[in-house]
Order: structure tokens, then sequence, then C-alpha cells
């Protein structure tokens, strides 16, 4: 796992210039073992490394044979040693045994075609001396991060943007257009970030960049669909895949670790793994300690697990940096423990699996909305859902706001994915914003405009309403905050995250599990569980989802950190982007009992954490914070 940054000029490059240490310096938490760059008068390319693969050799950059190609790689491959045995009967000399000289001679050897035959998370790029030309991909599902720009007649990239603000010709400049989206989803929904300029490569796309024109292109998309597969036989598929991907994710040169959490996705990995350490983590005592029930896990299937328990001081005091570190804010709560589990998994190993992806794979999430436990109401729409569309879009109109018990679930279920359905997280209604946001922050992407290129890529393709919500969070929600939060969390303490449930080969079975079989009346992701119970006992593969509880609510209404937070919502350059008056008498009422707008508060305060660290300030790294 590693960090890279670099950048192509017009203008022929000072090859003494220091520009491209300040670039890979910023992100020496990606890579503290050793660092490397390779500058000509056209192309600079920078690489961090934290050695997991070769530890004695693979240094970047590496070369080809006649050195006309140099690449630089973040990530891991983890079928790379069958590719190498077919690379060196081919002809090919390898001078190290790592991963990354495997892409580079497949690139060589393959061209694009290359990405139709690894197995594992990336991004990379590969110059080419002859041609004058930037070749670079990101991984099927978006797991590693890839941003660029260019400005000023410079072409930069870099795994994290702080590593492009380092360089002299990017302009700083904040995006207006991000932030409505952002308080709608939680997270930067748009291609353009919130610096404007700078763009995140999509995940499943390359491009080549020569003469001054970058060209992406896509090579991998999901395919989901419906078979007849049976249960048993689709049951034996799941848990062969993830035994196999699990083993492969453990390929390593040092100790591969394990997160685990009282869920059912990392209790099935470490169960399958059986690593010598696990790492669990919450706040305090029951309701907010999840912890304690992996522990209980962990005794029963015999695992080494060590538990950290989070004061609340700890968790407000590290939060401008966890923003520094994100790059762009995002206020999906779970990025607070996420940042303190890395931190303590970091003290012993430098690799740990989890469970990410499961979830949107073989469909976890309530929200996909045929889960409830109001058996009448589930009885009814089960029924209804056998319905021709046109009848069932009739009764969800029906259904939507309507007040009785139920009508919403019957209406997601029944009705449009494309109208109701926007991924997992809602924050602020449209509407909402409008009334909150000054003018010129007003003027941005609708949320239906995001979510309809998703949908429009399946259209047609008769899909089930469930499916296409799945694929939109394929496209959204994992990439644009799932995944970015496990990567810049776990970097941020230089350790590396590898997710064996988020795999082609699992995507590949995953993608035709019938429906039926995804959510029932028992409960989400259902023949994924069964899998999991071949390995877990019943409590733990059959335990409704949770995810990573956060006493936001409890923290807004205790007085020094509501008082806390109160401080930043008076800040002059507030109002600049929104109504304060309107910031604060929405705090105020959550403290007093009024209200319960906890998410939208957390929401509005993570921006301006950020937007404090970046643009009010220089963008370095921020100083631990004291609440009184």
């Amino acid at each position: 796992m590693c960090g890279i940054a670099g950048f192509v000029n017009d203008m022929p490059i000072d090859t003494k210039c220091p520009i491209l240490r300040k670039m890979t310096d910023i992100i020496a938490h990606r890579g503290p073992d050793s660092e490397g760059h390779y500058i000509d008068e056209h192309v600079a390319l920078g690489h961090r490394r934290l050695s997991i693969i070769d530890l004695g050799g693979g240094q970047q950059p590496i070369y080809n044979e006649d050195g006309n190609l140099i690449i630089t790689f973040n990530g891991e491959i983890y079928n790379y040693q069958p590719l190498r045995e077919q690379l060196i009967e081919a002809g090919h000399t390898f001078t190290t045994r790592s991963d990354t000289e495997v892409l580079l001679h497949g690139y060589e050897q393959w061209g694009v075609d290359l990405l139709q035959k690894i197995r594992g998370m990336f991004t990379f790029v590969i110059w080419d001396k002859t041609k004058r030309e930037l070749f670079g991909a990101r991984d099927h599902f978006g797991i590693k991060p890839f941003y660029y720009a260019k400005m000023n007649g410079t072409f930069m990239y870099a795994s994290e943007i702080k590593s492009l603000l380092q360089h002299p010709d990017f302009v700083k400049e904040l995006n207006k257009e991000a932030l409505k989206p952002y308080m709608t989803f939680q997270y930067p929904a748009i291609g353009e970030t919130f610096f404007k300029g700078v763009f995140k490569l999509p995940e499943g796309h390359y491009f080549t960049y020569r003469d001054g024109e970058m060209s992406i292109h896509r090579y991998y998309d999901e395919n989901f669909r419906e078979s007849n597969t049976k249960l048993e036989p689709l049951v034996d598929a799941i848990d062969r895949t993830v035994c196999d991907s699990v083993k492969a994710h453990q390929i390593a040169d040092v100790e591969v670790g394990s997160f685990l959490s009282s869920g059912v996705d990392s209790s099935y990995v470490a169960a399958v793994a059986r690593p010598q350490h696990t790492y669990s983590i919450g706040f305090g005592k029951g309701t907010y300690n999840e912890s304690q029930q992996a522990g209980e896990l962990a005794k029963l299937i015999d695992l080494n697990n060590t538990a950290e328990a989070l004061t609340d001081e700890e968790a407000f005091s590290a939060f401008p940096r966890i923003q520094w570190h994100l790059d762009e804010p995002d206020s999906n709560p779970s990025c607070v423990p996420l940042y303190f589990l890395s931190a303590l998994a970091a003290k012993d190993v430098k690799v740990v699996l989890s469970g990410e992806g499961a979830d949107e794979l073989f469909a976890g999430y309530i929200d996909y909305g045929v889960h409830t436990k109001f058996k009448p109401i589930k009885v009814l729409t089960r029924w209804l859902s056998h319905l021709p569309a046109g009848a069932r879009h009739t009764i969800a109109k029906w259904c939507k706001g309507k007040t009785f018990h139920g009508a919403w679930h019957m209406y997601a279920n029944l009705s449009p994915a494309e109208e109701n359905f926007i991924g997992q997280a809602r924050v602020f209604d449209e509407s909402e914003s409008d009334k909150l946001l000054k003018p010129e922050y007003r003027k941005a992407p609708s949320v239906r405009s995001i979510v309809g290129k998703t949908y429009a890529r399946v259209e047609g393709k008769g899909l089930s309403e469930l499916k296409k919500k799945q694929y939109l969070d394929m496209h959204q929600w994992m990439p644009g905050d799932i995944l970015l939060k496990a990567d810049k969390m776990t970097m941020a303490h230089s350790l590396e995250l590898r997710v064996p449930l988020l795999d082609k080969e699992l995507m590949a079975v995953a993608e035709q599990v019938p429906t039926k079989y995804l959510i029932t009346d028992e409960n989400t992701k259902y023949a994924f569980r069964q899998a999991a119970g071949r390995h877990l006992p019943k409590e733990w593969y059959d335990r409704e989802k949770l995810g990573f509880p956060v006493p936001i609510k409890k923290w807004l209404r205790e007085e020094k950190f509501y008082k806390y937070v109160r401080s930043v919502f008076e800040r002059d350059y507030v109002s600049e982007f929104f109504d304060q008056d309107a910031l604060l008498r929405m705090i105020d009422d959550n403290y007093a009992g009024k209200t319960d707008d906890r998410r939208k508060i957390w929401t509005v305060y993570s921006f301006l954490t950020w937007y404090d660290v970046y643009f009010v300030h220089d963008g370095s790294k921020p100083d631990i914070i004291t609440i009184a």
C-alpha cells in the first residue's frame, strides 16, 4: 500500500525541482517506509511506500527492461503470482518479486487488456518515454482513490488532494456546486471535488494523457441480472468464493490482522481468515460499544481480539485532523471510530481485513425497502410485488404521502427505484438546503440529475427495483463514502485495509443472485448470511445490520460539545454559506430537545470543520483540539 503523486508539464521540467518531493512528503503517512522519484523534462512521478510484498525489493518507480516504461503504483494485486509466471514464459525479465512489476510488464505485454486480467485494489500510472504518454487506471470498485487536475499548463495527479495543493500551478478555489449535493448525500457526490478543477477518476476506468489531452474510458461495470439458481448451490458458491477471496487477500510478507465488529460481514471474514490479531472499538459501554459483542465472538471462535473504548473527548478533539485526512468533507459519523480503530490496529500490524462490500453486493441495507417487521404489510407488499410494473407503480403512487402504518414501506417497494431511492444517506431535502444556503450556493446539480446518470446505465435491462438500488449504491455511496473513508482513515495511520468481500470474483457470483434470495421476510442479504452461517453462530450471522454506532445525539445535547459546535457556527465566515441565524436556532432547538436534527447539524459541522482546515487556514495538518 502506498501513495502516488506526480505531474506532466507542457513546459520542460527542471529535474532538480523540489515540487515533487513536497507532493509526496505531505502524504508520507501513506508510505513511511521509503520514497522514490522519477523526473525528466516531461514528467515527474513520485511514490511513498508501505512495504507489504517483496520487502527488500519492490522500491518504486520500477522500469521495464529497456527503461522506456516507468510505473508508480498504489494497491495490491492478489493474482500477481500466476500472471508473473505467464509473463516470464512470454519472455519478460523481472528484477523484483513485487506485484508492481507484474503490472508494468503486463501493460507492456497486453496493453489495456491487462485490466481484464488483474484482481485487486489499485491506482497506478505508467509513463511511456517514447510516446510521451501517461497511462493510468483505478480499480474496479474504487477502493483506492485517484485525483487529478489540469491547471496553468500542468496535468497533476495524486492519491490525496493535499498533494496537489503543493504544486505552484495549483489554484485553490472552493467548488460552490459541491456543497448543496453534499448536504443531501453527506459525502462528496459529484465528479468534481470540493476543490474547483479537481476531479476523481471514476471506479473501473482508465485514462491516457498525451499532448495536453486526457482521454478517459470505462473498462469494467457490474452486470446485475436474474438467474434461476437454487438456494443451496448459491450458498455453496458464495461461501466457496468468499473463502477463496479471503485467502487471496491474505497474501503478504507481513502479518495480516482483521477488524472485528458485532456484524456478520467482518465476523465472516475473521472467522474464515483466522488471523493472529483482530481489533474492535466502541464508545464507553452499552449501546455505542459493539466491541463487547465482538469480544464475545472472538472467545467463541478462539480469536485474539484487542478492544478499546473511546472517550467522547478523544473523538471530538481529533475531528479537525480527521477532516484533513479525508480531503473533502464527509459527515458519516463512522469516520470517527474508524480513525481510532485504525490507530489501534496499526500498533501491531501493517495490514487488516475488513467487511466492506457485502451490503452492496448482497443487499444488506434496510433502506432497500423490502424488509419490515410489520407482518401484514410485509405479506401484502410481497404479494403486490408480483404484479406487472404498471399496477405496482399505480399502487405506489397511491401510497405516497399516506400516513397509515407501513405506507412508506409499500411505496419504497412498489415504486420505481429512480423515483424514491438516492442511496444510503439522505440528510437535507433539497428544499431544506435551499432555505439554509445563500443564493450562490443553491446553484448545483440536482439530486435527480446526479443519480439519474447512474440509473440511465441500467435502463431497459429489466432489473428488479432492488438490483437497480444495488447498482446505484455501487457507483455512488460505496466509492463516494464507504471506500473513501476506509482508505483515508486507515492510511492516516499507515495501515493497509483489504476488503475481500469486495472482489471481482465474488461480484461475479453476487450479480446473478435471484432477487428473492437477497432480502426475504427474515432478513437482509439472506443468501450471504446462510453462507456465513457455515462459520458463525446464528446469533451473529442472523443479526440485523447495526452500522458503526456513534453517539452524536448524546454529544450535541451535552453542554461542552454543544457549546463547541455552536462556537463553530458563530464564526464570521459561516454567513458566507448559510443563514447563520437559522443554523443557530437549529442547534439550540436540538440541544433543548425540541427537535432531533443531529444529522443535519453534524453535516454542517463537518463541512465547516473541513473548510476551516483547508481554506481559513493553509491546509496543513491541524493540531488536536481541546474541548473545555
